[in-house]
């Protein structure tokens, strides 16, 4: 039996369109731009200058604390200045702009040696020093959550290898072309944690994936591979935890509280690239696609590079395109302008040729409790939205609005048409922000 969580939804999937088609790595030569905030936590701090000349894998910007990731260029070229530029969310941030040169001289890799000779320590700093940060989307530094406050106490390490996101497939052309360091990156981080079992937790839609991981750990004592049932939001980190594992985690918990570290796939690989290659992070894969794009196909992309250069790579578009969104249609961002910068949390850009979402006019709810039935969070999304309208802070608490992952299930399924994730998300924002304060 397949192994889920209560709720959940199952939307088109779209995957069909670029999910057969072999990853293909961009060079791309001409202006790059990198945000100095790439990551949850502080951003970093630059140390190069402008005229000065980089080269690709060169550190041009440093970690401001413990909480933050430093950056590296994705190319070589020239440092033309710094200076705030737009990024996916609308918000102008500093940034480091390099003009590329097309050569892809490359500087000298982090120092590594023998994984058997490292110190936790060791192996923690060279994935810091690497710059490596959550790449599902999250952003958050991933030596900061390799640190948990007591080691001993972390029994799974869990790789996201859902992919449960519609049209995306960038996770599941990695695991197809390169199982390899995916399971090689997760010994890694086993051999950070004495007591831990590593759990690569695959939906049953990818029996290819399946086979080929199970083929790849046969004789791996330490590491399952399970299979979890196809649901929307199967790889939200809490249903992933809950489903693999029956741990409960709720928004005031950490994963490290009930014994897990959960990675996605992406970011195994670049743990394996930097421990065993001494490679930082500078690019990553993105999927281009929808019934709006000429050629669907999935890019290894220089981090910098512009979701403008990143559509032309894949022929444009062949019909005018009514949304196009940084990510998945379900928890991705609406782009307004192609001219921002992909960065180390870009996963995908879709461009779709209608916009249901702007065709549906909301009405009056009409008390039907879909919205309750497909919750993953196990909250009452209608309630939280009237809260949200109605700025009642005191009652979205009391009702758990905390406790919403903002999956977007609850909008999906609405006969109201009613953009109930977007309400509680805004209220989510203002409470996490007074909680701060």
């Amino acid at each position: 039996m397949a192994f889920t969580f209560k709720g959940g939804i199952h939307p088109f999937d779209g995957k069909a369109m670029s999910k057969d088609k072999p990853m293909q790595e961009i060079f791309p030569e001409g202006e790059m731009v990198y945000p100095l905030s790439q990551h949850i936590g502080k951003p970093a701090t630059p140390i190069v200058k402008p005229g000065e000349r980089v080269l690709m894998g060169q550190k041009i910007a440093e970690a401001d604390g413990f909480v933050s990731s430093p950056i590296y260029a994705s190319v070589s070229g020239t440092v033309k200045k710094i200076e705030k530029r737009r990024v996916l969310t609308g918000d102008m941030v500093d940034s480091i702009i390099i003009d590329g040169d097309g050569l892809y001289e490359e500087a000298p890799r982090l120092p590594v040696k023998d994984i058997a000779e490292m110190t936790r320590g060791e192996v923690i700093n060279i994935i810091k020093e690497a710059g490596i940060v959550g790449m599902g989307g999250a952003g958050f530094p991933t030596h900061v959550k390799l640190s948990p406050k007591n080691p001993d106490k972390i029994y799974y390490c869990i790789v996201n290898c859902a992919e449960c996101e519609p049209y995306l497939t960038s996770d599941y052309r990695r695991m197809m072309e390169e199982p390899e360091k995916l399971v090689n990156g997760l010994k890694i981080m086993l051999a950070l944690y004495d007591h831990a079992e590593g759990i690569l937790a695959v939906e049953d839609n990818k029996p290819d994936c399946i086979r080929k991981l199970k083929e790849l750990t046969l004789n791996e004592q330490r590491i399952t591979v399970k299979e979890l049932k196809t649901k929307y939001p199967q790889g939200a980190e809490r249903q992933l935890i809950y489903a693999t594992t029956r741990r409960a985690v709720n928004s005031s918990m950490l994963p490290s509280d009930v014994g897990c570290i959960v990675n996605n796939v992406d970011t195994v690989c670049a743990i394996y690239n930097a421990v065993i290659e001494g490679r930082p992070l500078i690019r990553r894969i993105i999927t281009v696609t929808g019934d709006a794009v000429r050629f669907p196909q999935n890019y290894i992309v220089p981090c910098g590079m512009s979701y403008e250069k990143l559509l032309e790579e894949a022929g444009g578009l062949k019909k005018e395109a009514a949304k196009i969104i940084s990510g998945g249609p379900m928890m991705g961002f609406a782009l307004f302008d192609l001219n921002v910068p992909t960065t180390k949390a870009s996963s995908a850009l879709l461009c779709l040729s209608s916009d249901e979402v702007a065709a549906g006019k909301p009405t009056n709810c009409i008390n039907c409790g879909k919205c309750v039935e497909v919750c993953p969070g196990r909250v009452i999304p209608s309630k939280l939205a009237d809260f949200a309208e109605h700025d009642d802070t005191e009652n979205f608490l009391k009702y758990n609005g905390l406790e919403c992952c903002e999956c977007g299930c609850c909008s999906y399924v609405c006969p109201a048409k009613r953009q109930l994730t977007q309400s509680i998300k805004t209220m989510r924002k203002i409470c996490l922000a007074n909680r701060k304060k």
